[in-house]
């Protein structure tokens, strides 16, 4: 319910936007929510709905207004709809995804009926300028009263009277048409335009003020409301409150516009059952002309009527759509309302698909008969585009000073024109044979070899062009397989460089950027591919590799005047002896807490403790914890358990849990065994990255999963599971209670064993599953991540068991 009546309030407020209301709306914003809720209620629709609303004098602004408050009152309830289904879970056990939420299917019409299915399907041109908010057409009230404004009941009249007397009369014109001033009594102004009014009052009242002196202006003060009926193919047909001022596209405007059929050339106004005036919008549109007679009176009815001819133009016009024709219209007319052909269009001929009653028919108008040519109902008119062809091009490319695309014709008809045309040829050219493109008439292609050489001489005759050759002079580089050299490992820059003759070792690691520190100087090898272009017999090699030493980047060990060739590639290996700082972090209860370099191989967590001065008197030295970044290796593996994961349970299942690969994870110790046995298994061995947290001491037992409550006790030294799950309120109606386990502060997972009574320690947390249903070995981990102090240790978990 809550978002069909957002989406009816969205509605109406689109629909609002064709005009401003400038009487006060009747409703308040409470009764405008109720009227919705109630409509939706008896089954009405929309348009229905959006048009009493909009005749009554709702805005968008009281529109806008009623939508953030119903929203609000509504984000509200479902707050508090789901704390206290939350509550309820914890009580019963249910979670929120077994609650079937109540579905209301009361306003189920207002979600049939969209601004789409209103709106016109075809782009009809000039339609859209009673849809667009940003031209209202809301007369100014800013503006001086028009002299041929007529007065009515309603209008309020001023009249300033200066010179010999000093005074203003300001009077509303009652329902008879009349205002009443002192002295005179009643005064008729009910049709009078301001400009007779004034000249009547003036008049009237120089018999009580005879003076000569007197001025009197007569202006208008508020506006009167007046009731028009648009009637006939517009969007919202109906009776709407517009001001005095208010012109016919006012009200066009107000109405929603024009449905698909509604004529803009044929727009009635009728007075008194009277037509006073037939306004063609188009003339607006395209050449800003505002008919005079289109101001609104009590009572006028503006009535679109349908159109009578709705002709599609499409192709190479500037503004392609349909357009609305009167009878008579040509061609000629069609165009210019479309923009004019577009740069690309082929003008001498238009292509019209007509239909004649019985099928459909081809006509095609010479560009001479466009003025002449009318078109009718239905027409399809298309503007063909120039074909994609060049009557005259020729174009060089290669070893030549200018190469590109060239005309034919005029001083350039000869091959040897071409060349010169395009500066000569370059220094690089290859001279002995050139090649020309060239296209037959039945548009395939042919091959000519030229000499260029003797071409340029003169010592053989030139070659006539045709167009779309195309003549391409290689270079003698062209021609050559100059493959590039490419360098790894420690250098500055590695990668991919060009080619050039006579290039050495030294050069190519000077292009690279140098050494890096972590050079070897003693070990640069050199990989070169094997190549007999005249061989006959395969090789049992399948490459050559040349081995250097260095010093200060010169070669002092190898084949001497050794140079590179194309596809060479340079190894510059890492030196064994180079060895990188080595960092780990230790913190919580230490006397040094801090970063440490490892100082040699194979250092142990006891050698870090001790640098670290030791653990303080309060440190919990049982629940030190290891956080450890993942190698390559350990990254590539638990992706590959997830996707397994997601292969099995399927890819919204591991989403929906969030499932990502962490760079860290828990590795679990046992610190107080480690330091009083160094060098044991205990004392693991640490690597960079790794960071290890020793707390203080932590007297407390969490309970967490499927209990009544979760819980966090004061540990109680000899004290079983029972007792601990006992403070939880006891095992919820789905708990499995066989697959309970304990993680301690440390990372280490233990599953409870009989009463687990020498199982507990201070710091841990007693996790008790859900039963769910599950599909394999994946699964049941998947249901304990969310207990898991971070999802990198189940990863490190199912990766152990997964070796």
């Amino acid at each position: 319910m809550r978002k069909r009546i957002i989406g009816f309030l969205i509605f109406v407020m689109f629909l609002a936007v064709c005009g401003t209301v400038n009487a006060q709306s009747s409703m308040t914003d409470q009764q405008v929510l109720e009227y919705v809720k109630q409509a939706a209620q008896a089954g009405k629709d929309q348009k229905s709905m959006a048009q009493e609303l909009l005749t009554k004098g709702v805005t968008r602004e009281q529109l806008e207004r009623v939508k953030k408050q119903y929203e609000k009152e509504q984000s509200q309830a479902e707050k508090d709809l789901l704390s206290s289904e939350q509550d309820k879970e914890k009580t019963t056990g249910r979670t929120l995804g077994d609650l079937e939420m109540p579905v209301d299917t009361v306003g189920l019409k207002l979600d049939s009926l969209t601004i789409d299915s209103l709106m016109p399907k075809k782009k009809i041109f000039g339609h859209n300028i009673f849809t667009n908010k940003n031209l209202s057409f809301q007369p100014s009230v800013n503006l001086a009263t028009p002299p041929n404004y007529r007065l009515g009941p309603g209008d309020e009249v001023i009249i300033d009277i200066w010179g010999a007397s000093q005074t203003t009369i300001r009077e509303e014109i009652s329902p008879d048409g009349t205002i009443t001033i002192e002295g005179l009594g009643p005064v008729n102004l009910n049709g009078m335009t301001v400009q007779a009014a004034q000249t009547y009052l003036r008049e009237s009242l120089s018999r009580i003020y005879a003076d000569q002196s007197n001025q009197i202006r007569v202006t208008l003060g508020n506006s009167r409301t007046i009731q028009v009926n648009v009637m006939g193919e517009v969007l919202l047909p109906g009776t709407y409150a517009l001001s005095g001022f208010s012109n016919v596209f006012n009200a066009l405007y107000r109405a929603g516009g024009l449905n698909e059929i509604g004529s803009l050339r044929n727009v009635y106004l009728v007075r008194n059952g009277k037509r006073i005036a037939t306004i063609d919008i188009y003339k607006y549109i395209l050449d800003g002309e505002l008919p005079h007679d289109i101001s609104l009176q009590e009572g006028d009815v503006v009535i679109i009527p349908a159109y009578e001819a709705l002709v599609q133009m499409e192709g190479s016009v500037k503004r392609p759509m349909y357009y609305e024709l009167k009878k008579g219209e040509t061609l000629s007319t069609l165009i210019r309302y479309a923009g004019g052909f577009s740069s690309n269009a082929y003008t001498k001929r238009i292509r019209i698909i007509r239909q004649n009653g019985q099928e459909y028919q081809i006509k095609t108008v010479e560009s001479a008969d466009f003025s002449v040519f009318q078109l009718q109902d239905g027409d399809l008119v298309a503007a063909d585009a120039v074909l994609e062809r060049f009557e005259n091009k020729l174009e060089i490319k290669g070893a030549v000073n200018r190469p590109g695309l060239y005309e034919l014709g005029g001083r350039l008809n000869t091959l040897r024109e071409l060349v010169n045309a395009a500066d000569g040829l370059m220094d690089d050219a290859f001279t002995s044979r050139a090649v020309l493109y060239r296209e037959r008439p039945n548009k395939t292609r042919e091959v000519k070899q030229v000499d260029i050489l003797a071409l340029m001489e003169g010592t053989i005759p030139d070659i006539p062009l045709q167009k779309n050759d195309v003549l391409y002079i290689p270079s003698i580089h062209d021609l050559e397989d100059l493959g590039d050299v490419e360098i790894f490992g420690e250098v500055a820059v590695p990668g991919s460089y060009p080619y050039a003759e006579h290039m050495t070792l030294e050069d190519l690691i000077i292009g690279a950027g140098g050494l890096k520190d972590a050079a070897s100087l003693v070990r640069v090898d050199v990989s070169r591919r094997i190549k007999d272009p005249k061989g006959v017999t395969p090789l049992r090699e399948t490459g050559r590799m040349f081995s250097f030493a260095l010093r200060d980047g010169f070669v002092v060990e190898g084949e001497p005047g050794f140079t590179l060739q194309p596809y060479d590639q340079v190894f510059v290996r890492r030196s064994p002896a180079y060895q990188e700082q080595l960092n780990v972090k230790i913190s919580g209860e230490v006397l040094y807490s801090g970063t440490y370099a490892l100082t040699h191989k194979n250092e142990r967590i006891s050698e870090l403790l001790k640098k670290a001065g030791g653990p303080t008197d309060y440190a919990y030295v049982r629940g030190a914890k290891l956080i450890r970044k993942a190698n390559e290796e350990e990254l590539a593996r638990m992706a590959d358990i997830v996707e397994m994961m997601r292969k099995e349970l399927g890819s919204g299942a591991i989403d929906s849990l969030g499932l990502e690969v962490d760079e860290h994870y828990t590795v679990g110790i046992d610190l107080e065994a480690a330091l009083k046995k160094p060098g044991s298994a205990a004392d693991i061995v640490l690597r960079e990255g790794d960071s290890i947290a020793v707390p203080e001491y932590a007297n407390t037992v969490k309970i967490s999963g499927a209990v009544m409550m979760d819980n966090t006790v004061t540990y109680t030294p000899d004290k079983g599971v029972k007792y601990y799950l006992s403070q939880a309120g006891g095992y919820s109606q789905n708990a499995k209670k066989s697959k309970k386990f304990i993680v301690y502060m440390n990372g280490q997972i233990a599953e409870v064993k009989g009463s687990g009574k020498n199982q507990i320690e201070p710091g841990c947390e007693i996790i008790v599953p859900n039963k769910r249903e599950r599909v394999n070995a994946f699964s049941s981990f998947i249901g304990y991540a969310s207990s898991f102090a971070s999802l990198a240790t189940m990863f490190a978990t199912l990766a152990n068991l997964l070796k």
